[in-house]
């Protein structure tokens, strides 16, 4: 049976997308040039959103498999699909170019005519900040979050704040590491220093070589390496477990094995993800304090004031990121046992 030859228009329904852009001002009939750009800028937005939203709702199936090979074509799949999320969001960076086209004046010409809508109403974009991992206690302006959204719209949210984030469903991988699970793979294992410790001889050895290399002004940082890698307690404010933090360290130290660099190249994109959302924040209140000023934001919110907070607190993969505080030079690190380093190069 043949199929009805598909037609462009139709196909992308343009019918309906340009004729969604309803600027206020043409009801109020009040001459405000720049509210076509402001409603098509922020719906584009909203386009993205979904498309970021598809993509990290496809990565987290992924990830929520019993097992994924690290040279598997899934894993593959979720360092392509997590790279494409940091480029959308570069666009989305680069779209506050075409907003600052627009002056304070421009701006002011249908800025009341817009209360209290706010971008503060996007459910879209908390919902992408909640389903990779920002859990409402981290939230900045904990009491405003929600209580601009729309009934329907909060249910939505707290239903994702319910199931399994980005960043659990990686700890749960990263917790699965098997290489300090098989003696096999240690036997002939090198050891540099002897082991009075409960730990594993490759960390003993690492966090000798790591003490080592620590200037008179960062001693404290061994403690703080314990207590990151070692350090079991229960710790409500951390999201990856002391054994997922530990594989991601191993995966950082010895990327450049085969077997490890989809797994690096995943916790990177994940830092990019934090990183391009940073600068989308960072553009946005310089954007902010240039069109309004210290004034209030349309939806009642406190402006340029509020976006500072989130962008100091909304960092979701920080405990990835600060793991760079615990590397050594990369000819300084121990030298794996001949088993292990076979099974990392696929042989």
């Amino acid at each position: 049976m043949s199929r009805p030859p598909v037609n462009y228009s139709e196909y992308l329904q343009l019918d309906k997308i340009l004729e969604a852009q309803l600027p206020e001002s043409d009801k109020e009939k009040v001459e405000a040039h720049d509210e076509m750009l402001f409603i098509i800028i922020h719906q584009a937005y909203e386009v993205w959103f979904k498309q970021i939203i598809y993509e990290i709702d496809s990565c987290s199936k992924l990830l929520s498999g019993d097992t994924i090979r690290d040279n598997s074509p899934d894993l593959q799949t979720i360092v392509h699909r997590t790279n494409r999320i940091t480029t959308i969001l570069k666009v989305l960076v680069h779209q506050i170019d075409i907003m600052e086209t627009m002056t304070p004046m421009d701006f002011l010409d249908f800025r009341d005519l817009l209360r209290p809508a706010s971008g503060f109403q996007s459910w879209q974009f908390k919902t992408i900040e909640a389903k990779l991992g920002l859990k409402f206690e981290h939230r900045h302006g904990q009491n405003y979050y929600t209580s601009q959204l729309k009934p329907q719209q909060v249910a939505m949210i707290k239903e994702v704040e319910s199931k399994p984030s980005v960043i659990q469903l990686l700890n749960k991988w990263l917790e699965r590491m098997p290489f300090f699970e098989n003696n096999e793979l240690w036997k002939n294992y090198q050891a540099n220093y002897s082991n009075t410790s409960s730990k594993h001889q490759f960390w003993n050895d690492y966090i000798t070589i790591y003490a080592e290399g620590l200037g008179e002004g960062e001693k404290q940082n061994l403690a703080a390496f314990e207590d990151y890698f070692f350090n079991e307690d229960n710790n409500p404010e951390r999201q990856l477990s002391t054994k997922a933090a530990r594989s991601a360290l191993f995966i950082m130290l010895y990327r450049g094995y085969p077997l490890l660099q989809y797994p690096y190249q995943l916790l990177n994109n994940l830092l990019e993800i934090d990183e391009q959302m940073a600068i989308w924040r960072f553009r946005h209140i310089n954007m902010v304090g240039r069109i309004i000023g210290m004034r209030t934001g349309t939806g009642g919110s406190t402006g340029k004031e509020y976006l500072m907070g989130a962008l100091s607190k909304h960092y979701i993969f920080k405990e990835i990121s600060s793991m760079t505080s615990f590397l050594i030079e990369s000819r300084r690190r121990p030298k794996l046992s001949k088993e292990l380093e076979a099974k990392l190069g696929f042989i």
